[in-house]
């Protein structure tokens, strides 16, 4: 095991890998922005080391100064927690030609599975349901011709990245040379290529995930799914595990598709596959994500194992002591909230100095979080405060302890999406558990958040 982990990262991943960290007898080094001087992790961290201003760009995304401060640090690994340089194969690549254990994969399977289009080559070739597509598109006139081979409407989407960016809903011919030349300044923007793919749209999709962890011995395992659906902009608000739309049969031909696909391309620690499930109940393989996933607590609530320390074991090279199946068994369910600071109704960033804070507890109930009381919650970075995770033996049962938790959860002096949150709970689709990425949009347009979001 490692020695000591420089996190390049903040916030409540930065608290989730130090907490872990310390269960590991691992030294921990934060790294942080001049805004974040007073931040929960620099506090908790053994050691902190500032790497910039306030702006992302000249801080948590800063190679040399991040390279700097392992190795001032005597850092052995760097865990890249999500966002950020997370899914930088280059960033991966140099850290192991400086000496330091990027925990992640190699930074060649990172450029396999991290490129969409090249991760669809791979889903193709180990048997993975995918929707009708493309590869990528040379320009407009490219893409009209793909999206009159594939069929109207179609998606546009960014080549190298994710997060809802560089993606564009096109209906007919007459959107797409707009759509495209959009789509493709946010793809260059956010992600520096301009890259664009297309895949045949699904109106209401249903977003399911697998979790997936492989050694360097070539075991791999599947921990099964997440039903990510009730989202924004393709921005996840809710997450819940196993999803109510999978039957065991589904939920094991996928399971031991991707667990082959982990071992024969020679993957290696932590792994999320997304899948679009259609209106019919197919599966089609979307994308894979080769981090930690923001929701990855509601797995570790049904499975009972800590995936950030399998992670970083598994970055140590250490041989899992896991049992030799392919398929996890889960207990119960479990629901993760996420909760934001900005208003509920229109969604507004809401920073400002966090006046009370009080995190729901009880049995069942976990709270990841990287604020307190007193706290100035910045502009600068992204806005998610904690997340809220219930479990329950039942579905039904999450759900009461989730809604309790939400009313305990106090969060006064700026504005969160807690209200919005209660609308979604008391939603008949939602309660049924037959919501699509479509029901958030729904709730909103019909008016069932009220307003609020200050207790």
């Amino acid at each position: 095991m490692f020695r000591k982990v420089l996190i390049a990262n903040r916030g409540e991943i930065a608290m989730r890998v130090i907490r872990t960290c310390r269960v590991l007898g691992v030294r921990t080094v934060a790294i942080h922005s001049a805004d974040d001087e007073r931040a929960l992790h620099v506090r908790f961290a053994d050691e902190a080391v500032c790497v910039g201003p306030a702006e992302a760009a000249r801080s948590y995304l800063s190679v040399p100064a991040i390279i700097a401060a392992a190795e001032l640090s005597g850092a052995d690994a760097i865990h890249p927690g999500y966002g950020f340089l997370s899914e930088d194969a280059s960033f991966a690549e140099l850290c192991e030609k400086c000496g330091l254990r990027f925990v992640g994969p190699s930074p060649a399977a990172m450029r396999i599975w991290g490129d969409k289009v090249s991760a669809r080559a791979q889903a193709r070739a180990f048997g993975l349901p995918l929707l009708p597509g493309s590869d990528v598109l040379a320009d407009a006139a490219d893409a009209a011709r793909q999206a009159r081979r594939v069929g109207y409407p179609v998606m546009l989407k960014a080549a190298g990245g994710g997060g809802g960016r560089g993606m564009r809903i096109v209906r007919d011919e007459a959107q797409m040379a707009q759509a495209f030349a959009s789509a493709a300044e946010e793809s260059r923007k956010g992600f520096g290529r301009a890259d664009l793919f297309l895949e045949r749209y699904v109106e209401r999709p249903r977003h399911i995930e697998f979790q997936i962890l492989a050694d360097r011995t070539g075991r791999a395992w599947c921990f099964g799914e997440r039903e990510c659906s009730l989202q924004r902009r393709h921005q996840k608000l809710v997450e819940e595990a196993p999803s109510p739309a999978l039957g065991d049969a589904q939920r094991r031909q996928i399971a031991e598709c991707v667990c082959r696909a982990m071992t024969e391309t020679g993957y290696t620690t932590l792994g999320t596959l997304e899948f679009l499930l259609d209106e019919g109940g197919e599966l089609y393989f979307l994308e894979m994500n080769t981090r930690i996933q923001v929701e990855h607590p509601v797995t570790e609530m049904v499975t009972g194992v800590d995936l950030v320390a399998l992670q970083l074991r598994a970055a140590a090279g250490d041989p899992l002591a896991l049992p030799d199946t392919r398929e996890w068994r889960t207990r119960g369910h479990a629901i993760e909230c996420r909760i934001n600071a900005e208003d509920p109704l229109t969604f507004a960033p809401s920073p400002g100095t966090i006046a009370e804070y009080h995190p729901p507890g009880g049995g069942g109930v976990r709270v990841d979080s990287g604020v307190y009381g007193g706290w100035r919650v910045p502009s600068s970075y992204d806005s998610l405060l904690a997340k809220v995770i219930a479990h329950g033996a039942t579905r039904p049962e999450a759900l009461g302890r989730m809604r309790c938790a939400l009313r305990e959860f106090v969060v006064s002096g700026i504005r969160t999406n807690i209200p919005l949150h209660q609308a979604l709970l008391d939603d008949p689709e939602v309660i049924a558990g037959r919501m699509s990425t479509r029901t958030v949009e729904s709730v909103v347009d019909r008016g069932l958040c009220r307003a609020g979001g200050r207790p």
